[in-house]
């Protein structure tokens, strides 16, 4: 019987009839679904009839306390739904993007792209005017849980390394950086210009949290070289990290551009890593482009231009 709806001649129908119908439906009742719809039961008899007579089927059975509608009625019903829901959505989305997009994009993202340009691109984003209504909200998260949390449908954007796995998921490219090493300027090793990880597990590190993709990585890098890293402190962010280094108590990998921009970044020296994993490249990762929201799917478009610079 659905497949008899779905092959009728539809230039028969009209949306009003199939609103009215709907509403008899949800109601049960002629009259009442005429007097919500502010029009004489009679037209609304007759709409559905004209129905029924382009369709070549009953739609409602009439019983003694209203009318329900008949197996080829249900089946118009679920195909109406859809089709007030497919307008209600392009009449949401043409206004986002005649009036400026709307609504809120979750991100999750990892320290480092936290740390580094991901506040400043978003914050460019929201001083854009059409984009004024737009709220964000962004949270801290490890790369496999910004992946398993984009996943899972938590947040419509993740920022993770792009090396991490998210099989499931699209991704795109967004910005890179350069780890370097933090020391205080009166270190022995402040006077080179570049140096491999290795020549640093001599000295105690200061590193983030060893859930952390930046410690793991240095934890492998550094049973690679076969040397133990020795870390004095623990703390949760690149700037504790940077205050440590400036107290003259360990050393850092931070990225080049948090080292550069920090308040603490004129008491110590930066040493670009010559190593090929201290070069890192971020990466967007969502579920499906097409299916975002107005605002999200703008504000991929913003991350993702970001990705030369």
């Amino acid at each position: 019987m659905r497949n008899a709806i779905i092959a009728a001649p539809m230039r028969d129908l009209d949306l009003t009839s199939l609103r009215l119908f709907a509403a008899v439906c949800e109601l049960g009742n002629i009259a009442r679904a005429a007097e919500r719809e502010h029009i004489v039961p009679s037209a609304v008899s007759k709409r559905i009839a004209a129905l029924e007579h382009a369709l070549g089927t009953p739609l409602l059975e009439r019983r003694a306390r209203g009318v329900v509608p008949t197996d080829a009625g249900q089946a118009l019903l679920e195909h109406a739904r859809t089709i007030f829901f497919t307008l209600e959505r392009i009449r949401h989305e043409s206004a986002a993007f005649a009036g400026g997009a709307r609504g809120q994009v979750r991100i999750l993202a990892s320290a480092s792209a936290i740390a580094e340009a991901l506040l400043e691109d978003v914050a460019a984003f929201m001083r854009a005017p059409a984009n004024r209504a737009v709220k964000v909200d962004i949270e801290e998260r490890v790369s496999r849980e910004v992946v398993r949390g984009v996943r899972d449908g938590e947040a419509a954007l993740g920022i993770c390394w792009d090396n991490v796995d998210a099989e499931g998921l699209e991704r795109r490219a967004y910005r890179s950086d350069r780890l370097a090493l933090a020391v205080p300027r009166g270190h022995p090793l402040a006077r080179l210009r570049t140096l491999r990880f290795e020549q640093s597990l001599a000295y105690e590190h200061v590193a983030l949290p060893a859930s952390t993709a930046v410690h793991q990585m240095l934890r492998r890098a550094a049973a690679q070289a076969g040397r133990p890293f020795v870390c004095r402190a623990i703390v949760s962010n690149f700037d504790a990290a940077l205050r440590v280094v400036v107290a003259d108590l360990a050393v850092s990998v931070i990225p080049v551009q948090v080292g550069a921009t920090s308040a603490s970044a004129r008491a110590v020296r930066l040493i670009p890593l010559a190593d090929a994993w201290a070069q890192r490249r971020f990466a967007i990762v969502f579920r499906d482009a097409e299916a975002l929201a107005p605002a999200a799917r703008r504000m991929l478009e913003h991350l993702a231009s970001r990705a030369g610079a």
